[in-house]
């Protein structure tokens, strides 16, 4: 795919039989049993700034949900009570596969590693699954609970919470020409990445409990563009982090989309924005693809009942979201079907078929949309048990969907499509991606883990006899670069050796 990739994930948390629960309290704990050995803080936060944004401003402050405040006081309030530092609140684990697990708040977090295979990045996603369900194993049995985690986005009680992917890509595309292409893009993709949702949602709750829509996401967009994640959400987010060189790159930080648990939906969702985002690069995206209301048409789409989704563009034609999403196929299949990928021949094939689909009998994809198998199981269980789409055992069902436990959780319950197999997952859980800087994260905290003085995406810092050394992994976006910095650390009995390899 020629660029980095990567998918961040929140997961939701309760206790089995508990209505009420300390969500902060329950995340911590889960992520702290990742390892038995003591917990050393060493994720640097000076790499991150969420004010930063990429319309070349830095943001006052940012939105928030309505409830943050009782959050904050509560915040305050463990941490005098418990005496725990910041640090220790997120209790960042960074793992041998080169991935960052974390409490984020009220949700144990999984990002995966920096990833250029497309595959690789579905085994990697899958592999975050299998952690957290290793970890709410151990944390189930010290607790004398079970520790219950789903996939999912939202809680229906007007809390979403996010999973982002993440795509690098060129500085030099303006970034009106990037809103321009990618944000009609975000909001017809969900005709086939919706994880599917019983239930209208808004900040203040549950509006419509029977109304079954595409997304778990679409009702919490309120803004086209803008720096915030957490409340007035955007459908192109602004966040300026590249974690590469900012002189050359920008990272897209997509917070329009939902968790899949479907393997199939997850390389579709990631692989055709990787080529919309190409070609973007190339600008060859029309702006005729422009829609006229998109904070309505994302909720348009999600809400449709008819399978129609139709949109307006800015010019005030109408069309499907189907043959809107067919318009950026055939840009792909025009500029980029010569390109020697099996990955990309596999998206554009893909692509069209499940267009196709969508446009025959969208049932027809139970096996590999999210939001099509979890309608078909709801319907199922619905005529069978004779109830109302509005009744609370279809809710607990929807949820059901989600659980990440793989003897519990419904998905798994249903003949699904297989990207990868259980053998590469389970290599994902010890592995980092090869030919990137992941790599060479992964690989240096399995091996010298001990002489880690600190670390973020996109440096370590080693102490040496006292002494500190930071290796910035800017550079390493580039992938011949990461192969000679990677080779180096291979070769390399001890941290000395390697900083001397590596001339710093």
């Amino acid at each position: 795919m020629e660029r980095l990739f990567g998918i961040e994930t929140e997961y939701g948390i309760t206790l089995e039989n508990e209505a009420n629960i300390d969500a902060v309290k329950q995340s911590i704990e889960l992520i702290k049993s990742y390892r038995q050995e003591d917990f050393r803080p060493v994720w640097d936060y000076r790499g991150e700034d969420p004010f930063r944004d990429e319309r070349g401003f830095r943001a006052d402050s940012l939105s928030n949900h309505p409830d943050e405040k009782e959050e904050e006081a509560r915040d305050r309030e463990r941490l005098a009570k418990n005496r725990l530092s910041f640090a220790e609140i997120k209790s960042d684990h960074i793992l041998v596969n080169g991935a960052r697990l974390y409490n984020d708040h009220a949700h144990p977090e999984y990002s995966t590693p920096e990833c250029s295979s497309l595959f690789e990045l579905v085994a990697h996603d899958k592999a975050g699954e299998r952690i957290l369900h290793r970890c709410a194993e151990t944390r189930s049995q010290r607790l004398g609970k079970r520790v219950l985690l789903y996939k999912n986005n939202t809680d229906l009680h007007g809390h979403s919470y996010g999973c982002h992917d993440n795509y690098l890509m060129a500085r030099a595309v303006p970034f009106e020409k990037l809103k321009q292409g990618i944000m009609p893009f975000f909001i017809t993709r969900q005709i086939f990445a919706g994880a599917g949702k019983l239930g209208i949602e808004t900040e203040a709750g549950l509006a419509t409990p029977g109304h079954y829509q595409l997304s778990q996401r679409a009702d919490f967009f309120h803004v086209e563009a803008s720096v915030d994640t957490m409340h007035n959400r955007p459908i192109v987010n602004t966040r300026d982090e590249p974690h590469a060189d900012p002189a050359k790159y920008r990272r897209l930080h997509g917070i329009a989309g939902d968790a899949n648990m479907s393997e199939y939906a997850t390389a579709l969702k990631v692989g055709t924005t990787a080529l919309v985002i190409a070609l973007i690069e190339q600008d060859k995206i029309p702006e005729s693809l422009i829609l006229a209301n998109p904070i309505d048409a994302i909720k348009t789409v999600s809400h449709d009942q008819t399978y129609r989704w139709i949109v307006m563009t800015s010019d005030g034609k109408t069309l499907s979201a189907i043959d809107h999403q067919r318009e950026y196929l055939a840009l792909a299949q025009k500029h980029l079907g010569d390109s020697v990928s099996l990955e990309t021949d596999w998206i554009l094939a893909e692509w069209e078929d499940t267009l196709n689909e969508l446009e025959k009998e969208p049932m027809a994809l139970l096996d590999r949309l999210d939001w099509v198998a979890k309608k078909w199981l709801l319907q199922t269980f619905a005529e069978e048990e004779g109830v109302a789409w509005d009744d609370a055992w279809l809710r607990s069902l929807d949820l059901e969907y989600h659980n990440i436990d793989p003897d519990e959780g419904l998905y798994y319950g249903i003949p699904m499509r297989r990207i990868v197999t259980d053998e590469q997952i389970e290599a994902a859980l010890h592995n980092p991606p090869t030919g990137t800087r992941a790599y060479f994260r992964g690989r240096a905290v399995d091996r010298f883990n001990d002489a880690i003085k600190a670390i973020q995406w996109d440096s370590i810092t080693f102490t040496i006899n006292g002494r500190t050394r930071e290796v910035n992994l800017n550079a390493l976006a580039d992938a011949e670069i990461a192969d000679q910095y990677n080779k180096a650390l291979d070769e390399s009995p001890d941290v000395g050796t390697l900083i001397k390899k590596l001339r710093l």
